[in-house]
């Protein structure tokens, strides 16, 4: 019986593409808040309503996601570009607990090359908008900003887990989700900065070294995504079905680490190692 080292069983071209995936994210989003709300937009003069720039911020930044997720990248690992996001498949039963670890890690890191790379990029613009950095709008309440991320990420998660689970719809859920985002950036963007996303507050934080009430972001998000899990669980017992895959956007024919994906697949064993077709398969 050959013996595996535990280095053997990572999947570094997945955690690559989710490292890769999670850079753009995060570049592109504060690209978006650089470019829409900085000083000396050009949107400015053309859009002086705040509600309608936050708007156009919103569908600009949540189309990175599904760029991503239809991508060669995101096609590979899943596209998940967000430590809730996975932490919800594991809980689920559709990860490895070490792919959950390298899936965590290359979010994290990923979102820090993405924030050094706006920041780096956009200078002085970025700066008008603080880096990027995700904190409470004036006014609110920590508690309220807490429940929003909270609840918005367990929006997110079930609606991720619902579509995924009809065959119908998987083929949607980039689109659904770039306009789920975009529409709760824009309600919620000025009361909690709407990060969804631990690893998209943790890069400009780390980048910029500001830590103040950042804790929010990093534990609302988890917790709305054990929300969803056991929302999504009470749901299937009266005839959801499971999820289907743990990729934002299945493509047979690459390969497919996850577990009990019932979704169409090229065969690979317990560790994603690609096995071959019996004859008369």
């Amino acid at each position: 019986m050959q013996k595996h080292f535990w280095w053997q069983r990572l999947h570094w071209p997945e955690y690559g593409s989710e490292l890769l995936g999670t850079a753009f994210l995060v570049f592109i989003a504060l690209s978006a808040v650089a470019f829409t709300l900085g000083s000396g937009s050009p949107l400015a003069a053309v859009l002086p309503k705040n509600s309608t720039r936050w708007l156009i911020t919103g569908l600009l930044l949540a189309a990175s996601g599904p760029l991503v997720a239809i991508s060669p990248l995101g096609k590979l690992s899943g596209a998940h570009l967000n430590p809730a996001v996975s932490l919800a498949f594991w809980l689920q039963g559709k990860m490895h607990q070490h792919d959950l670890v390298g899936y965590l890690a290359s979010q994290m890191l990923g979102a820090v090359f993405g924030a050094g790379l706006a920041v780096l990029t956009w200078r002085e613009r970025a700066a008008s908008v603080h880096n990027g950095i995700t904190v409470p709008g004036r006014g609110y309440p920590i508690w309220s900003v807490f429940l929003i991320e909270m609840g918005f990420t367990c929006l997110l998660v079930l609606a991720i887990f619902l579509f995924l689970s009809s065959h119908h719809l998987m083929r949607w859920t980039p689109l659904m989700t770039w306009l789920l985002v975009a529409f709760i950036y824009w309600v919620v963007a000025p009361i909690s900065g709407s990060s969804l996303n631990p690893a998209r507050s943790f890069g400009p934080a780390l980048v910029s070294w500001f830590w103040r009430d950042q804790w929010v972001y990093v534990l609302a998000s988890p917790i709305g995504a054990l929300l969803a899990v056991g929302l999504y669980r009470s749901l299937s017992r009266i005839g959801i079905h499971d999820v289907l895959t743990a990729k934002l956007f299945h493509a047979p024919r690459y390969r497919c680490i996850f577990k009990n994906v019932i979704a169409p697949q090229i065969n690979t064993d317990q560790d994603g190692k690609l096995i071959a077709p019996r004859e008369g398969n």
